[in-house]
């Protein structure tokens, strides 16, 4: 059966603006970027993890040009659903080193049972959060 979970996929609305927002503010790296002609297959990664999250335009070949304006008038009211949620040794100094490099929040760090954890969107309205679990 499955070993592993290798790829993950969130809808983006431009791939450059996502590139910037993942990779500049983030600190994720890119795991692929090509062109392979009818869409552009780009994936990033956290540094020395190897699963990937695939940056999807929508669009061909996945789903007609009608649907994929459906998907992305969704996706600009932060209807799609897409999550994100990462661990981190240190949430609150994580929070810190985001918020300046300019990422907006909608919760700032929180203790929960769980741990502390905080949460923001992307630039889509796609939900990120991450996590310092308890030890």
């Amino acid at each position: 059966m499955f070993n592993t979970i290798t790829h993950s996929q969130i809808y983006v609305l431009d791939q450059d603006e996502a590139l910037d927002f993942y990779v500049g503010k983030l600190g994720l790296e890119v795991s692929a970027d090509v062109d392979m002609g009818f869409m552009r297959w780009l994936t990033v990664n956290v540094p020395g993890d190897d699963r990937h999250i695939l940056l999807e335009k929508p669009g061909p070949p996945a789903m007609s040009e009608e649907t994929a304006q459906q998907v992305r008038e969704l996706v600009s009211k932060g209807a799609m659903g897409g999550h994100l949620i990462f661990s981190t040794d240190d949430c609150r100094k994580t929070y810190e080193t985001l918020l300046a490099r300019g990422v907006e929040f909608t919760q700032e760090p929180i203790e929960q049972p769980y741990g502390i954890d905080c949460g923001l969107r992307d630039p889509f309205g796609n939900s990120i959060r991450f996590t310092q679990p308890k030890a």
